[in-house]
């Protein structure tokens, strides 16, 4: 890495319109901006997200203290030490922070320092940016939210996310036809039974129709992959965010206005995978519940993934506890969980040493920065989550995964 000449931030807007962090780092040899994501449904063990909390001005959720600490404390420390490896960059964001949790400068500070830092490598060492930032250079198969619930949707469903994944398809532009075929016969089913004014999107790009029943949301997306005539190569995967229906005081869930003990619940999911081609379970149970995982992954295991986000959240610490009690058997990778790119390459690479998979994921409000794409191919994640094939933030991510395949695979 060339010298490292000036550090510099903006307030920008998220894909919601709320504020984030742009960062650009420039040396003497090239320039390079990152843009930092946002989640709506976050674990409480996430790293924290600065926002300035100020009263009116953008309802509390400025960044002006987040671009305030990159144009001086990290600037300040990156122009002194200059460092020449990710791993050394992050580690001087990290002590700079001082904290577990980022929550003196903030991960959204962070992340965009680290993010800008290794697309400045990769500019400087004309590589592409996957290239610089793993070894293992595979195409991740994309999974596509495509009807929601939760707190991504304005509907009664409490399964946050309905997503669909292409299996045994050709490559990544096979399965990108195939996701925008369906969604786009979705659209259509939806407009029949409920109405035009029902296929307004989400944050994430997915449909929410006034249903309730998560089997009438699956039907839904059966229907819409049989009308689309791709019934045979179209899987489902759901995102429960069981944290959001979780009633801690009586550590019970509702769904569906139904009041679920954990035991109940789990047969709940065992039924639903039973009787549909679900093959990936997120998130099923609250963020602290590591057995009740366990039990669940030890009941499906032949039949379908269970996914750790909440539960891990991108920290390496998370996911050894996870692994340890056999909780899940895939990674949701978020960088914005965690705060670095260093750590979320460690805690993908313990998740691939235990023998999950590794999904990275986008999150509800994101930028234009397909930068979770290269990050996936260079991990060799085998599943990227990027939204449906619509609205500029999420199709900016499908088309870097195109133009890589069509450059390189």
């Amino acid at each position: 890495m060339t010298k490292i000449t000036d550090v510099t931030a903006t307030e920008i807007l998220d894909s919601r319109g709320n504020p984030t962090v742009q960062v650009t780092l420039s040396s003497d040899a090239a320039t390079a901006t990152a843009r930092v994501p946002s989640g709506a449904s976050t674990g409480k063990y996430e790293a924290h997200e600065l926002r300035d909390h100020d009263g009116n001005r953008y309802r509390g959720k400025g960044v002006e203290q987040a671009v305030e600490n990159v144009e001086t404390t990290i600037r300040e420390r990156i122009l002194q030490t200059n460092p020449a490896t990710q791993e050394a960059f992050d580690q001087h964001l990290l002590d700079l922070d001082g904290t577990a949790n980022k929550s003196e400068l903030g991960a959204n500070t962070l992340l965009g320092c680290s993010m800008a830092y290794a697309r400045l490598t990769a500019k400087v060492e004309n590589k592409q940016l996957y290239e610089v930032l793993g070894e293992k250079s595979m195409l991740p198969t994309p999974y596509a939210n495509i009807l929601n619930g939760g707190d991504h949707a304005g509907n009664d469903l409490s399964l946050q996310e309905f997503m669909i994944t292409p299996i045994a398809v050709k490559g990544v532009k096979e399965a990108t036809r195939i996701i925008a075929e369906t969604y786009h016969a979705l659209n259509d089913l939806i407009a029949q039974r409920y109405g035009s004014q029902h296929t307004g999107v989400g944050d994430e790009g997915g449909f929410a129709p006034p249903i309730s029943d998560p089997e009438e949301a699956v039907d839904l997306i059966e229907a819409a992959a049989q009308q689309a005539g791709h019934s045979d190569t179209v899987r489902l995967a759901v995102d429960a965010a069981a944290n959001e229906f979780y009633d801690a005081d009586d550590d019970a869930y509702n769904v569906d206005d139904t009041k679920m003990s954990t035991t109940e619940l789990r047969h709940y999911y065992e039924d639903l995978i039973e009787d549909h081609p679900i093959i990936s379970l997120e998130d099923p149970f609250h963020d602290d519940d590591f057995e009740a995982f366990a039990h669940l992954l030890d009941a499906v295991r032949d039949d379908a993934r269970i996914v750790g986000d909440d539960l891990t959240v991108s920290n390496p610490e998370r996911v050894e506890t996870a692994i340890s009690l056999d909780s899940a058997d895939e990674l949701l990778l978020k960088v914005n969980q965690i705060g670095t790119v260093t750590e979320a390459i460690r805690a993908a690479g313990l998740a691939h040493d235990a023998g999950w998979d590794v999904m990275v994921s986008h999150r509800s409000g994101e930028t234009s920065d397909p930068f979770i794409i290269d990050l996936a191919i260079g991990i060799g994640a085998k599943h990227v989550k990027i939204g449906a094939p619509c609205r500029g933030e999420r199709t900016a991510k499908y088309n870097r995964l195109l133009t890589v395949a069509d450059q390189v695979w």
